[in-house]
């Protein structure tokens, strides 16, 4: 969805990511929970990064892909003693239920649970984040690794991960509890962000989204998620396709952030002279002009290249979320 410009308090919230500690609430998004013995060995199956390698306290960021490596959702991962919880786009929950029950087979011992309505998920966003954490009484994760979590009063986790390319971190809790933490989140300083200050800085940041930048049209090498795939893992859903692409260098287009000079809108063919380059997928305003997400060609060029979007001119722009350097 495009955003305008941002209101006072969107603003304050976004200042606050930078410089301080933001604090927003992803209750939205949907929690899956897979349980029983299989569930390690089905999820590594299932997506691009490597599940098999994880233990308990650990997490990771991966990509649920289609047999021919088109991207469905970006999905946090979060390894329990007893199960993994999943956290996947307000869009993407139902369908990724009945996407992973269809893989699961008769001798398989994997169990499936939509916890969403009964748990909450708020967003730690910036620098200032540590205290608050501290505060909240799992200091312990602190300097830990991406996806890295621990639990506190026996039912918060906290893990290290904002969501975004911010510092920060992810708080999966019971719902019974949401009210007081929130209140204690805010007590400890943080600024409340909105759900239209999360998808400015998404897109500002290059955080990919269902229906926008992960379609049938991408695959993950094309968004620029490296830091989900693992090549040597062995086969997985949509596996010989990305091995392909990445072996032979195949990649024919890619996610990029781009400045413009004016408004656009969502879905505008991106040019260079009569030449169609490529689309764009989603579009901000910022306090310093606007800002949009598209795929380009990866022959026409990257970091600097001029071009035309719809009727406004634009410059193409890294963003911190995604990489398109190979590994």
């Amino acid at each position: 969805m495009p955003t305008s410009a941002l209101d006072g308090k969107d603003a304050a919230a976004i200042q606050a990511a930078t410089a301080g500690v933001a604090v927003c609430d992803r209750s939205s998004w949907g929690r899956i929970r897979v349980s029983d013995d299989d569930r390690i060995r089905f999820l590594h199956n299932q997506s691009t990064n490597d599940f098999q390698s994880l233990k308990p306290g650990q997490g990771c960021d991966t990509v649920m892909v289609t047999s021919t490596a088109r991207t469905i959702d970006l999905v946090s991962a979060y390894v329990l003693d007893d199960a993994v919880l999943l956290l996947v786009s307000p869009n993407r929950r139902e369908f990724l239920m009945q996407w992973l029950d269809r893989y699961i087979f008769f001798a398989d011992k994997v169990q499936l649970a939509d916890v969403t309505e009964e748990t909450a998920t708020f967003s730690l966003i910036g620098a200032g984040s540590d205290a608050v954490v501290e505060k909240l009484g799992a200091g312990a994760i602190i300097g830990q690794l991406h996806g890295n979590h621990i639990t506190v009063d026996d039912s918060i986790i906290v893990a290290v991960g904002s969501g975004l390319a911010s510092p920060g971190y992810t708080v999966v809790l019971p719902a019974s509890i949401k009210e007081k933490v929130w209140q204690q989140i805010l007590d400890s300083g943080a600024v409340e962000l909105s759900d239209r200050g999360w998808e400015h800085l998404r897109i500002i940041q290059g955080r990919p989204a269902p229906d926008t930048e992960l379609t049938d049209d991408f695959n993950p090498l094309e968004v620029g998620l490296w830091q989900t795939i693992s090549f040597n893992k062995g086969c997985y859903i949509g596996q010989e396709t990305i091995a392909r692409l990445n072996t032979y260098k195949g990649v024919k287009q890619y996610l990029w952030g781009i400045k413009l000079n004016s408004p656009a809108a969502v879905g505008e063919t991106i040019t260079i002279g009569d030449e169609k380059i490529g689309k764009l997928t989603s579009y901000t305003e910022t306090p310093d002009g606007y800002f949009g997400l598209g795929y380009v060609k990866s022959k026409a060029g990257g970091v600097g290249l001029k071009v035309q979007v719809g009727n406004t001119e634009g410059e193409i722009v890294a963003i911190p979320f995604v990489s398109h350097e190979y590994p």
